[in-house]
């Protein structure tokens, strides 16, 4: 079996992973690409980090089990399935689901400290950071968790101001030099979306 490839994809909150990789998903079946997410690793909320303040700071790396990420993204590299219970964000009224992952070609690492990581680091073969000004990360973030998740904006603007952003500097940001490709998110991400799926494409045939 050849080893696959593994392409890590990062960016603070709001800047449009998310979408990044939903618009891969229109253009390669899961048989091309498998895409694990940091998201499905974060550690039961009784576990989680809290502030100065008593609250759940999700925004730090020890909120997420980082061994099993590793271990999980090491097992699809080898060929092997992996199964994890779909993280809901601590959502009562939503069922998780089990998901099941399957091995490709190329493996897509996606989450906000996989560059951190320093056992994950290794495994990249390309990092792609996707980047946008921070104005718009805040309103993208307001409309994520006021929409979808239904968090109080006090509750999101706090979040922000004292979780996220101090994340995003120390965490993030400072890898956005080692990345191979930054995608600039700040009107649209198609030119840079357009040059990713064309790497895929080569690499795939």
């Amino acid at each position: 079996m050849q080893k696959p490839f593994i392409i890590g994809i990062t960016g603070g909150s709001g800047s449009g992973k998310t979408t990044f990789i939903n618009e891969l998903k229109k253009d390669f079946s899961k048989k091309k690409i498998c895409i694990i997410s940091q998201d499905d690793y974060y550690r039961p909320i009784h576990k989680q980090p809290v502030d100065n303040e008593g609250i759940e700071d999700f925004d730090q790396p020890k909120s997420i089990d980082k061994n099993a990420f590793v271990n999980d993204v090491k097992k699809l590299m080898k060929g092997k399935k992996v199964n994890r219970l779909e993280y809901v964000f601590n959502n009562k009224d939503v069922k998780p689901k089990t998901l099941v992952f399957t091995s490709a070609p190329i493996i897509i690492v996606e989450g906000i400290f996989v560059f951190h990581f320093k056992k994950m680091q290794p495994l990249l073969d390309l990092k792609i950071f996707l980047d946008a000004k921070e104005n718009l990360k805040v309103i993208r973030r307001i409309k994520r968790d006021r929409v979808e998740r239904n968090y109080p904006l006090d509750d999101v603007l706090y979040r922000y101001e004292h979780h996220v952003m101090p994340t995003f500097e120390k965490y993030i940001l400072p890898y956005r030099d080692e990345a191979d490709i930054v995608v600039n998110n700040n009107a649209a991400m198609s030119r840079g979306l357009t040059v990713v799926k064309g790497f895929i494409r080569d690499f795939l045939s």
